[in-house]
């Protein structure tokens, strides 16, 4: 990690102590599950050393980022390689990892590595997570910054990669438009290049947003991303600690003005929104589009496309932004099921002390994470993160993941969704209204219904 990244994390610690609370939207990156990699070996207590004494423990990651599945199934067949430990990665399909988690779970096989990712998490499996305290992947931390405890105070899972999300540009074509990524400092700029590039998308041969397709693979951008514009600048600068039990709804313009101007400015009309079938990522990727709406996460696919792409934060009409920072956090914490045997723990244990230490394998994760906040990892090259450092330094705020905090998260987005569908087919007051219900009302009716 660079000293700049390190700094990024030290100086937001108490942005970041909400990530304690976590994020539920574990599975919305996720794709179909790969083939079982698994191996049959041997494992040692220095796993990276040892091809031939007797195995005795086996190690399961049931992963929620797609991105980076290839690149997993490639690390743990680098491990049994070199240690004779087998070692399976699955990943959850779009949306599901929830269901999955659960479902793997009852098998007699379940999974060694699984991720708690929000406090609702922590309650929900702390029985089945073992107490990573004191442990050796613990001691290998630069911080505090990413862990989540339960409610008594257990070490239930630590964070293993961070991120940062916002509008991601090409910034080739916004100047082959007549325009500079640079000018671009709060809403009202904003606005003005994304509905030129639109007006003239036909003489450009580009538009300016990508699809903002409503459907499982894409929602979350929107319901669970883009919302968190909403809910951090609700915080009024006094960062939420615990989940609040109702929220005023006080930015809800400003989120409908970011909104409004992504869906009415793509290359897919609203009316469509619904059925979903588009592919942002490869619009972005072919140029078929300026604008998009994303994660850090796929810096490492964007960047074998494209070569000026930059990161910019959620303008949305709030007075100030021009101070605006991005939207940096985690959901990705690794926690070590507690039910499967003591061999599978110690070869669980090795390998993740492994992934964090040894050069080869951390710089994979890396490069594919984007930065691990580990003291023997190697430093981040993600651009992203590094445009997320640049605010920082330039003395922008960092909007932390308020989004986290979300209650009951996946039937509070389903009736977002619901609610923005109806928007998209008829974006009157009436149908907005709805919009805001379901943000504003849902919120404190899922806050009742998991807290009673």
């Amino acid at each position: 990690m660079s000293k700049k990244l390190f700094a990024l994390v030290l100086s937001f610690s108490m942005v970041m102590t909400m990530l304690l609370a976590g994020c539920s939207s574990q599975g919305d990156k996720a794709s179909e599950p790969p083939a079982d990699n698994s191996q049959s070996g041997t494992e040692a207590s220095q796993p990276v050393e040892n091809n031939n004494t007797e195995a005795k423990g086996r190690v399961y990651w049931l992963n929620f980022k797609p991105e980076s599945d290839e690149v997993l199934n490639n690390v743990a067949k680098m491990y049994t390689d070199k240690t004779g430990v087998p070692v399976k990665i699955v990943t959850a399909a779009s949306g599901t990892y929830s269901q999955t988690l659960n479902a793997e779970m009852g098998k007699s096989e379940a999974p060694t590595i699984f991720v708690i990712g929000n406090k609702s998490g922590a309650r929900d499996w702390s029985d089945y997570a073992l107490d990573l305290a004191g442990t050796p992947i613990a001691n290998e931390l630069t911080g505090d910054e990413y862990n989540i405890y339960d409610d008594n105070g257990k070490l239930v899972s630590i964070g293993y990669c961070y991120e940062c999300y916002g509008i991601i540009v090409n910034a080739d074509l916004v100047a082959q438009a007549g325009h500079k990524v640079e000018d671009i400092k709060n809403f009202e700029t904003l606005k003005t290049v994304v509905e030129d590039i639109h007006a003239r998308a036909a003489e450009l041969g580009f538009d300016a947003f990508t699809s903002c397709d409503m459907d499982g693979s894409s929602s979350w951008r929107f319901t669970g991303h883009m919302a968190n514009l909403e809910y951090y600048y609700e915080q009024e600068g006094e960062m939420w600690k615990n989940c609040p039990p109702t929220l005023t709804g006080k930015y809800m313009d400003n989120f409908k003005n970011l909104y409004d101007l992504c869906i009415n400015n793509s290359l897919t009309a609203p009316t469509e929104l619904s059925v979903g079938g588009h592919d942002a990522a490869e619009e972005f990727k072919t140029g078929k589009a300026a604008f998009t709406v994303q994660g850090s996460w796929e810096y490492a696919s964007y960047k074998e496309a494209l070569d000026n792409i930059t990161m910019i934060p959620y303008y949305c009409g709030v007075s100030g932004e021009e101070k605006a920072g991005l939207n940096c956090g985690t959901e990705n914490c690794w926690a070590i099921n507690s039910k499967v045997s003591e061999d599978d723990q110690k070869a669980t244990m090795d390998f993740m002390v492994w992934c964090v230490t040894d050069p080869e394998a951390s710089r994979i994760l890396v490069d594919s994470f984007g930065a691990m906040p580990y003291k023997s990892a190697v430093e981040c090259t993600n651009g992203f993160l590094l445009d997320a450092d640049e605010y920082r330094n330039n003395g922008c705020y960092v909007m932390n993941w308020a989004t986290n905090f979300q209650p009951n998260v996946e039937e509070y987005r389903a009736a977002l969704v619901s609610a923005l569908n109806a928007y998209n087919a008829d974006q009157s007051d009436a149908n907005w209204a709805s919009v805001r219900t379901a943000f504003v009302d849902g919120w404190a009716a899922q806050y009742a219904a998991v807290n009673g």
